[in-house]
């Protein structure tokens, strides 16, 4: 993905289920119109889920993935229907591909009707694609078996939905039949789960000036601003306000040269101190990373999340999270700088244990809490799906921004300006 394409998390994901050869992986290069799977006709040649962003008319940016056969055998197609089914965590809209030369009754088997509730479960609208058409036309009887099978199943236990013939499709990933028309359901389907939070925008209005702190340290690319920065100064454009980005030494001259108040000042988090320290009381103060638990719809779960930073004890495990991988640097946020701070400020000695990418852990009772990143590589529903893990299992969960703000005294004033209950107040420490 270049460096102007529309970032993976604020895409919409579509991911095509099914057994293997049931033509997953040609219905993805007919769909995107490349040969980006790679397609055989030995049984479970996709091992690992593969994407592609691509745009999706009349849809706009999308991410397509192709996933591994669920019904993959051994230990190891274990581990591969495995990966198929963490897609689901970050899945907005699925096509089930059903595979059209299955003996008769077994073209929608438990496996079909095991991932249909899953959808239904995890709440994916999805639509059901009856691949290799091109057979069943040569048997318009076994094309009719197949469409009345597919429609009986709606009273399955599992799946608990009626599936009608508008959504289920014949289609040809080798003659392309139905595959435009495929797009377009697709892209129906998916319509609606676009975020329509703004993550800054709706918090200014047009000619107001936004500052930016943004530090240049051993960690910042060369040449380059990091994904977080780069979507808050478009989305103030959209607003049509004015960003001025500078770094925390020359903040306070700046706010003297403006010659006005700021409507908002958004800073890195590692310099909270710092920042809050040269701004009046009266400037309105927040961190990138708290505006993307906002973005994310976690801002509220983020808040109550850090209180746990009071109740730690010698011993407990925090679990810090990156959403993507990274070279790290000698001073990483992550693994070095949070960790300093928390200790500093709690007096006691934790362990920390740390996962980055795909690699978040689906049992979290070891863990006293869970910290992290703001999430800008992930998209809304798999963050949601990390959140609802640490929900289900009772252990705390929050985000470096928040952390940071709290251990630093100034969580209060930095999201004072986001409208949420106020669920800070007497959780904690006094400010």
């Amino acid at each position: 993905m270049g460096l102007n394409d529309t970032p993976s998390a604020n895409r919409v994901h579509i991911a095509f289920f099914g057994r293997r050869n049931a033509g997953k992986s040609s219905l993805v290069n007919a769909v995107t119109g490349q040969n980006l799977a790679l397609v055989s006709e030995v049984k479970g040649t996709t091992t690992d889920p593969v994407y592609k962003a691509m745009e999706l008319l009349p849809l706009g940016p999308v991410v397509i993935i192709d996933t591994p056969g669920i019904d993959d055998e051994g230990a190891l197609g274990e581990l591969r229907a495995g990966r198929a089914r963490q897609v689901l965590n970050k899945t907005d809209a699925a096509v089930l591909v059903l595979d059209g030369e299955a003996p008769p009754g077994a073209a929608f088997s438990a496996d079909e009707e095991k991932l249909a509730g899953l959808f239904k479960e995890k709440k994916i609208p999805y639509i059901i694609a009856l691949n290799k058409s091109d057979l069943l036309n040569t048997n318009q009887q076994r094309s009719s078996d197949i469409t009345r099978e597919i429609q009986s199943v709606g009273s399955c236990s599992s799946c608990g939905s009626q599936q009608n013939s508008e959504e289920t499709l014949l289609v040809s990933a080798k003659t392309g039949f139905n595959i435009e028309l495929l797009k377009e359901k697709i892209a129906a389907l998916a319509a609606g789960e676009e975020s329509k939070q703004r993550l800054v925008a709706d918090l200014i209005s047009p000619a107001d000036f936004v500052i930016l702190v943004v530090p240049i340290d051993k960690a910042a690319p060369k040449g380059r601003l990091i994904l977080p920065q780069q979507q808050v100064i478009r989305d103030i454009l959209e607003a049509g306000a004015v960003s001025i980005v500078a770094k925390e030494s020359e903040l306070k001259e700046v706010l003297e040269k403006l010659g006005k108040k700021p409507a908002m000042v958004i800073t890195d988090s590692q310099v909270f101190a710092e920042v809050s320290a040269v701004l009046s009381q009266d400037i309105p103060l927040t961190s990138f990373s708290i505006l993307f638990a906002r973005y994310k719809g976690l801002l509220q779960t983020a808040v109550k999340g850090v209180a746990a930073l009071e109740t730690l004890r010698d011993g407990d495990k925090i679990l810090i999270c990156e959403g993507c991988t990274h070279h790290r640097q000698c001073d990483d946020i992550g693994t070095v700088k949070l960790p300093r701070l928390i200790k500093n400020y709690s007096n006691i000695e934790p362990e920390f244990c740390f996962c980055s990418g795909g690699d978040f852990p689906q049992t979290l009772c070891e863990y006293k809490m869970v910290i992290h990143c703001g999430a800008c590589m992930l998209n809304d529903r798999e963050m949601h799906s990390r959140s609802k893990i640490a929900e289900g299992q009772k252990i705390p969960f929050t985000n470096y921004g928040i952390t940071i703000a709290h251990i630093q005294g100034i969580l209060k004033r930095s999201i004072s300006m986001l409208d949420i209950e106020d669920s800070y107040t007497g959780d904690v420490k006094s400010e």
